[in-house]
């Protein structure tokens, strides 16, 4: 299973460092940037081309980040059929539900909230976190 990763400058670092774990976790990376850190770069060249490659690609997973995750979100979230699920610490549970409930193809991690422990630790639940399938969520997501 593929999974496409990006982020802005505020989450550059993190998402360096994210790229390795989820390969151990036997994922196929696709790495959309930025090749390089840049200050001043906007996160929707990099995350709205992320979204995009999910939504094409069913079977995928996206990872974007930048400082809080809220905007990377928001951007991908404009791409009809990304389903973006937001993630700055607390409980994990929050993103297996996101899973679990939402069946959320991508994760937004606030790289300035969590720890790379905790960053890595929502990445394994959200790649690992199965769609549950009942009807009262596939009803509520055609809704969307």
């Amino acid at each position: 299973m593929k999974v496409y990763v990006a982020a802005d400058h505020a989450g550059f670092a993190l998402k360096q460092k994210l790229v390795a774990s989820v390969r151990e976790l036997g994922f196929e990376v696709q790495d959309m940037g930025p090749a390089t850190l840049n200050p001043d770069d906007d996160y929707p060249d990099f995350i709205i081309p992320v979204a995009q490659a999910v939504v094409a690609d069913t079977t995928a997973f996206g990872i974007v980040l930048g400082k809080s995750g809220q905007g990377e979100a928001m951007a991908a979230n404009r791409v009809v059929g990304a389903r973006a699920a937001v993630y700055y610490g607390g409980p994990l549970e929050f993103v297996a539900l996101s899973r679990k409930h939402n069946n959320a193809n991508m994760l937004s991690l606030g790289a300035d909230f969590v720890t790379e422990d905790e960053a890595k630790a929502a990445t394994r639940v959200f790649l690992t976190t199965a769609f549950s399938g009942d009807e009262r969520h596939r009803r509520r997501l055609a809704k969307f």
